[in-house]
């Protein structure tokens, strides 16, 4: 029997809910999870599920111990600039989105961008003798962020609580961390720099490159992606159908969303939801009816370009 191809997900939490039900929104249910460390996958023969923590699916991915993972791109960015030829990212899954930002104190009024943080820290250092201190989890990014900047006289202070408390704490000067609202760094009577937004990370689906793949293996991620690319892509378009005696009269007002990517069908056209009024507005215009509309579930392509990227990334 071949090996499993094998999906880490995350174990506990929002990102467990939120990865779960978009699984289950593509029509991938698991099973025989419960309390467990593993699962199977509904219509997705071929695949066992590992649950772990979101930071330890970013290592299993850069080790290579799983084929695919769901996790947040700022683990991944964590691990450092290196990851983009361990990890491919596949698709953003629009959920499990948090800024990493640089915030400081709301009391320093002249400071709102990275220059004038630069500013602060030469003169912390000629007054002090001693260099900023930014608290953070995120020292990877944060050094690169800084060197970007142009910044050197600052000293990284590792967080192992709260981060958004270190300055309050006179734990640290600013601070490096992640935000959803910002309404936690304005409770903590914290602002976020102009240009501080270091990134906006959602949750990603991810591939190891460094995974042992087998072409059962690639198959079956191939499958997987088939599936969620034509569930994404249904969620963007929409059918449009009308009699088949108006078919010929219909060709010229819905030329123009064919021009625009729509594609026709027997009597009727797929089309982007977008211009799903429009091209409604027009067939009436026309005198062409009743028109009736409708969602597809899946759109499915000849071509998958998320799993055409692994295997060419793969040679397999």
């Amino acid at each position: 029997m071949s090996a499993p191809l094998i999906i880490a997900l995350p174990s506990k939490g929002r990102l467990k809910e939120q990865a779960e039900a978009w699984l289950a929104d593509c029509g991938f249910e698991l099973s025989g999870g419960g309390r467990g460390y593993s699962a199977g996958i509904g219509g997705l023969p071929g695949a066992q599920v590992q649950f772990l923590s979101a930071s330890a699916i970013a290592g299993a991915l850069e080790a290579g111990d799983v084929h695919l993972g769901v996790t947040g791109e700022d683990l991944l960015r964590e691990l450092g600039e290196a990851i983009d030829a361990k990890v491919m990212l596949l698709r953003a899954l629009g959920f499990g989105r948090a800024d990493v930002v640089v915030a400081v104190p709301q009391s320093w009024l002249d400071v709102e961008t990275m220059d004038d943080v630069e500013a602060v820290a030469q003169a912390y250092l000629a007054r002090t003798g001693g260099r900023l201190r930014v608290a953070t989890k995120y020292a990877v990014l944060t050094r690169a962020f800084f060197a970007r900047a142009g910044i050197a006289d600052y000293r990284i202070v590792g967080s192992e609580g709260a981060t958004e408390g270190a300055s309050a704490a006179g734990a640290a000067e600013l601070i490096v961390d992640i935000t959803t609202t910002g309404a936690t760094l304005a409770a903590n009577h914290l602002k976020v720099l102009a240009d501080g937004v270091m990134l906006k990370s959602q949750a990603q689906l991810c591939a190891a490159l460094s995974a042992r793949w087998s072409a059962h293996q690639l198959a079956t991620a191939r499958r997987l992606l088939s599936v969620v690319e034509a569930r994404a892509r249904a969620k963007r378009q929409a059918t449009l159908v009308w009699p088949a005696e108006h078919d010929a009269a219909a060709q010229a007002p819905t030329q123009p969303f064919v021009e625009r990517g729509a594609s026709r069908r027997a009597n009727g056209m797929l089309l982007d939801t977008l211009d799903l009024f429009d091209a409604g507005q027009a067939l009436a215009a026309g005198g062409i009816g009743p028109v009736t509309a409708a969602r597809p579930d899946y759109v499915f392509d000849p071509q998958c370009p998320g799993a055409d990227r692994l295997e060419t990334a793969l040679r397999l």
